[in-house]
């Protein structure tokens, strides 16, 4: 699509001049004075992100130069570029009360000439005309067109999460099958009155398509670079950022790793944004690599400047991940690895468990998720069995009903309700199975059949209560680390109380294995579940002859020993010496300095010294933010968090307190301030749940996840990188 100048009274497009269109800028004050000078009142109350969305100014409304030319395709603004070259027809009405009016007619006729007038001599890119500029011919103009309706098909394809291919093509030839989307929405196009691409092919030799193979994936290749562009800007900018790793997902038949982006931006907003794909292959070693190769080499980005990061892998893969994680924190001390805010601690302490009894547990929470999350009829089905199991406690039956209208399965205290749902739950499932009344369809009856043998075997009741127990000394620490910046910062000081409780367990084993294997007993009982041992174990080990191995010493050698160990030493990797340090320095916030009676220990923030723009000042700078806040703020309410702090007018003059706060927002481990902040993870999780493995793209799931794009820029970019105009590979 064309641009249009943004100014009153200019009539100029970018599809019928080869002057440079520039957004507007995000930053709001320098975005003001854009604003005013082009005389647009209407647009006085649009936000910097609208104004930077959807107008342009063009080129000949500044000086030359604060036009830079960075290469033959790309024409830049100066970062403190103003556009001052304007009419001023403000003055004009006030003597004329038409002038607008003429000026809006004249506006029409101008556009309307340049569509049928031959176009005059170039202009140059910095706005200013010239004899010898160089000129766009018809021929060059119009390819441009024809990429951008290439390019706006590839976009839309990707906004409305379109595959690029439809049937698979065991038979090519039978017109039963459609093997390319993308070709034919070009075919629909051409048919809807788009002239550039008739004007192409009907020109273009009789057995060449409409694109090939190889340009489609050059644009892919563009479009993902372009989408990129900006977000990679705001990154360099903020110079510091943290790196997020979530669950492993299936592209083209190969497992990838999504990784998100979190930094603070030029407005001191933290934000968590969307990287790209990696592809997950091979071993620990060579995937870290890989991982600080192409945030160097693709993204530009330095691995020295990141200052945290996270993950969260479910199945088979957690182990490996995790070991990914810690790879990358021995090269990089300073990203420390923190637990990701998106989810709970103890889901993710579980799902890091490499043992086959935990897995069952997880992978059957998530089957009660899914199955529940089909239909309202299977949510009443699950009220009304929780009635009839807790006839005599209505307050209780009520609580429940209650949880299980929400993401009880990710909560902190997932295991505790599991095991109060679990008779209920069986009930529910016995009773969708049977399906007496034919309400059900078969694959649900079906599902519901899985789920039930899942729960009345005991190596699941077992699993789930020694979950549930062990890791009930971590749940409040957890939830903590959710909440505000506060409870985050008196969290760490916490850690060392919840290591001893754990510690405590393991080392008095014998006890709480005791006690914890008798309540998974009775709990069996009460669904008469026999006690028994995992079939698996037998196939894999058989005892010597005559030996009888009883199900309280199994569990507690292959269950409840191994389970316990595995928080401690997880927790400890989780929160190391460094970033103990880091959410000790959380003391600069003004509310917690209050808390803390002013009486701060200081010497935390010496890790991030060498990331300050004056370290050696660092101490006499935080005694007069303690004094400042301590002496000068009676009746005022302490900024609470780190972006309260950060709006502050007068945080400037504290340049180091600044810094430090802003690396300290980029923690993984910190909770986003806003839910549109969040947005990328909420789409890709959308994405996936909507695409299936075979029709997943990696560049097409940047333009469903991501907001923003430029066809313009696009076409450009690709121009630039491949010039040669005519395809030469087979069809897409």
């Amino acid at each position: 699509m064309p641009n249009f100048c943004a100014a009153l009274h200019c009539s100029r497009m970018s599809s019928h001049s080869v002057l440079a269109f520039f957004r507007f800028p995000r930053d709001p004050e320098r975005c003001k004075k854009w604003v005013e000078n082009c005389c647009r009142s209407d647009l006085r109350d649009k936000t910097p992100e609208h104004l930077n969305k959807y107008h342009r100014l063009c080129a000949r409304h500044f000086e030359p130069d604060l036009i830079l030319k960075t290469s033959p395709f790309r024409t830049v603004l100066k970062d403190t570029a103003i556009p001052t070259i304007f009419d001023h027809p403000t003055r004009k009405r006030a003597k004329n009360e038409q002038a607008e009016d003429e000026a809006t007619k004249a506006k029409v006729s101008k556009v309307e000439e340049k569509e049928e007038a031959p176009k005059d001599p170039a202009e140059s890119a910095n706005g200013q005309e010239t004899d010898n500029g160089p000129r766009v011919s018809d021929e060059e103009r119009e390819h441009k067109e024809y990429l951008r309706s290439l390019f706006d098909v590839v976009v839309m394809m990707g906004r409305q999460n379109i595959p690029l291919h439809g049937h698979s093509e065991k038979e090519p030839r039978s017109k039963s099958f459609t093997p390319s989307n993308f070709q034919a929405l070009l075919e629909y196009r051409i048919n809807a009155g788009d002239e550039v691409l008739r004007r192409k092919f009907e020109t273009a030799a009789v057995n060449l398509e409409y694109c090939s193979s190889t340009q489609l994936q050059q644009m892919l290749d563009v479009s993902e670079k372009c989408i990129l562009e900006d977000l990679l800007t705001e990154v360099k900018e903020a110079r510091f950022f943290s790196l997020v790793m979530d669950n492993l997902v299936e592209i083209a038949g190969e497992n990838h790793l999504p990784l998100f982006i979190r930094f603070v931006d030029q407005v001191s907003s933290l934000r968590e944004e969307f990287l790209g794909f990696l592809r997950f292959e091979g071993d620990v070693e060579g995937i870290a690599q890989s991982l600080a190769v192409e945030i160097s080499e693709k993204y530009s980005l330095s691995m020295e400047q990141c200052r945290g990061q996270a993950y969260f892998c479910t199945g088979i893969y957690a182990f490996k991940v995790k070991a990914v994680a810690i790879r990358l924190s021995e090269q990089y001390p300073l990203a420390v690895l923190t637990p990701s805010s998106a989810h709970s601690l103890n889901i993710c302490l579980a799902n890091s468990m490499n043992f086959t009894s935990v897995q069952l547990v997880m992978s059957t929470l998530k089957k009660i998720d899914a199955f529940f999350s089909k239909s309202p009829l299977l949510q009443n089905q699950l009220d009304n069995a929780i009635s009839i199991y807790y006839q005599g406690n209505e307050e209780k039956a009520a609580a429940l009903k209650e949880v299980c209208h929400t993401n009880w399965t990710e909560q902190h205290d997932a295991f505790e309700l599991a095991v109060d749902l679990l008779e209920s739950l069986l009930l529910c499932m016995d009773s969708v199975h049977d399906n007496e009344e034919f309400k059900w369809s078969d694959d649900v009856a079906h599902n519901a059949f899985v789920i039930s043998e899942a729960l009345s075997d005991f190596e699941f009741v077992m699993a789930l209560v020694v979950l549930k127990n062990t890791l009930s000394f971590s749940r409040a620490f957890g939830k903590n680390l959710q909440g505000q910046t506060s409870e985050v910062f008196f969290a760490a000081s916490s850690l060392t109380a919840v290591l001893h409780s754990v510690n405590e367990v393991l080392e008095n084993i014998e006890v709480y294995h005791e006690f914890w294997f008798e309540e998974a007993i009775n709990l069996a009982a009460a669904l008469e579940i026999p006690i028994k041992i995992p079939r698996l174990f037998f196939r894999k080990q058989r005892p010597d002859a005559g030996e009888e191995i009883q199900p309280e010493a199994y569990y507690k050698i292959h269950l409840t020993f191994p389970v316990v160990s595995h928080v401690i030493k997880e927790l400890s990797d989780l929160f190391s010496e460094n970033h103990l340090k880091a959410l000790q320095s959380l003391f600069l916030v003004p509310a917690i300095m209050g808390q803390l009676k002013f009486n701060t220990e200081e010497t935390s923030a010496e890790i991030y010294k060498e990331d300050l723009p004056n370290p050696d000042t660092l101490p006499t700078e935080l005694n007069c933010w303690k004094i400042k806040w301590k002496h000068g703020t009676k009746n005022v309410t302490l900024p609470s968090t780190i972006y309260e702090t950060l709006q502050l007018s007068d945080v400037k003059f504290f340049p180091n307190v600044c810094a430090l706060l802003k690396v300290l927002s980029c923690l993984p481990v910190l909770s986003l301030a806003d839910d549109r902040c969040s947005t990328a993870r909420r789409r890709l999780m959308a994405y996936l749940q909507d695409t299936p493995a075979k029709h997943r793209n990696k560049s097409l799931a940047m333009f469903n996840i991501s907001c923003g794009y430029d066809l313009d820029l696009m076409v450009e970019t690709y121009l630039k990188m491949y010039p040669d105009k005519e395809p030469t590979e087979t069809p897409a």
